[in-house]
């Protein structure tokens, strides 16, 4: 029977157990902070969560327009910060809780501790009880310890007014005036969230806009939003140190200028975490920022050795640690497996409105990098979003001159998530626009749009 030990509970680590389960691997997960990782308990699941109260909020400011009018005192919902953050970490314990089910129901041992290589074919373990090391012989091992918040000397948070966007679901009361350092998807997510619930919030940017990674009409449409509920956008203006005293947070930016708040928060990307494990020794390549080099059906420079996840630094999202694990096994354990493709990951950015993403961008086809039509349509058309009451956001197809084929789009929308899907399975199938505008839309509905734009970028063909 094949062993296989995967370093790291998150999702590169337990969807890559499960698949080794299922192919009759023996599986032990070594987990440092609980299974689930940062996805689960400290990132993805808690934030989401708290953006979900944050979009209702929002919801209601628009309430009016609706018909909806607020009687009594204040005229307007009111968050319970306390409550908000209790049902957030209950959330993520919960998932955590029964992904781990999940894996002891599937026979994967599940070790608590720290794990290290010693070799490509051994795993060391130092208990997170403190008892005796633990070594664990490996045909494969897989590494998925995932990325932790960068932070900088002249920046260190204290979990208590200098914060990471790990240490915010402690916070019992609404910050008086929120700093948010970084204005890329972490940065974007947590401004837009804590202004919709009511919060003060200035978003200091080093760059010309907010969200430089996403589509430019899709992160002007976000600014607009951030602007026109109150948010104060500081672009151009890059971080030097931010200080402490008592209970002020002063942000001293490289021009000289500062800007003072109760509480900051640094969003300032990830580093892995891949320190004093043994890599290197073990001949696993790393980057010069620390990745894991992996090739695209996961292996690392070190024969037998795989890595998934943050820790690669390929795309910082779930769904790609996730296949990137699952990869990992079907390639070890011999079952039909086809490498990883980028071009067909969907991405989201859970702002309100919401930014999906899939396939070619717009900086590709303006840059000539990719051969493209593009067609973008306005919701301010569609039926379903004038019932609504949504103002803000539109649907950006992509598709072959000539053929057709469908090759990226982007999605602006409440939901965007959602409506991202059909583009998504007309990418991953290479289907026409055509094609994708035939298929039945319910009436009304904000998917209807998706199908509009396919429409109109038909061509008379004989």
């Amino acid at each position: 029977m094949n062993r296989v030990v995967v370093v790291g509970g998150g999702p590169g680590g337990y969807e890559a157990a499960l698949v080794a389960a299922q192919l009759e691997a023996e599986v032990t997960v070594v987990d440092t902070d609980g299974i689930g990782g940062s996805a689960v308990l400290t990132d993805c699941v808690p934030s989401k969560t708290l953006i979900a109260t944050a979009e209702l909020m929002a919801d209601m400011e628009e309430a009016k327009e609706l018909g909806i009018r607020f009687t009594g005192t204040t005229g307007a919902p009111v968050a319970d910060l306390a409550r908000v953050n209790d049902r957030v970490k209950a959330l993520a314990q919960a998932q955590s809780s029964d992904i781990e089910s999940r894996l002891q129901r599937e026979g994967v041992r599940v070790v608590r501790g720290r794990g290290r290589l010693d070799g490509p074919d051994k795993v060391v373990v130092s208990p997170a009880d403190g008892g005796a090391e633990q070594t664990f012989g490996a045909d494969a091992v897989l590494l998925a310890t995932g990325a932790a918040p960068r932070t900088l000397a002249t920046a260190q948070p204290d979990g208590e007014r200098i914060l990471t966007w790990e240490q915010v679901y402690d916070l019992e009361e609404f910050p008086e005036k929120l700093v948010v350092v970084g204005s890329g998807v972490t940065g974007a997510e947590f401004a837009g969230a804590y202004n919709s619930l009511g919060v003060d919030v200035t978003l200091v940017s080093s760059r010309d806009r907010v969200l430089p990674g996403e589509d430019a009409d899709a992160a002007q449409v976000i600014e607009e939003v951030f602007s026109r509920r109150g948010m104060t956008v500081l672009s151009r203006s890059r971080m030097q140190s931010v200080e402490r005293r008592d209970d002020i947070v002063e942000v001293t930016l490289t021009d000289g200028r500062t800007v003072v708040g109760s509480h900051c928060l640094l969003a300032l990307g990830s580093v892995p975490n891949t320190g004093e494990m043994g890599l290197e020794e073990a001949g696993v390549r790393l980057t010069d920022a620390g990745f894991v080099d992996v090739d695209r059906v996961s292996r690392t420079s070190a024969r037998g050795v795989y890595a998934a996840g943050d820790c690669t630094g390929v795309l910082m999202l779930a769904s790609v640690a996730a296949m990137q694990g699952r990869i990992a096994m079907w390639h070890f354990l011999g079952d039909a497996v086809a490498p990883l493709d980028l071009g067909v990951v969907s991405s989201n950015v859970f702002t309100a409105p919401e930014i999906a993403t899939v396939g070619v961008t717009q900086a590709a086809v303006d840059g000539g990098e990719v051969d493209a039509e593009c067609l973008m349509l306005p919701l301010s058309g569609n039926p379903r979003a004038k019932m609504q009451g949504v103002r803000d956001g539109f649907v950006k197809l992509f598709a072959r001159p000539g053929s057709g084929i469908v090759v990226g789009g982007v999605v602006v929308a409440p939901r965007a998530s959602e409506l991202i899907h059909p583009v998504s399975i007309a990418v991953a199938q290479r289907l026409t626009a055509d094609q994708l505008s035939h298929v039945f839309t319910v009436y009304p509905s904000m998917s209807g749009s998706v199908a509009e734009a396919a429409r109109r970028l038909h061509r008379f063909r004989t």
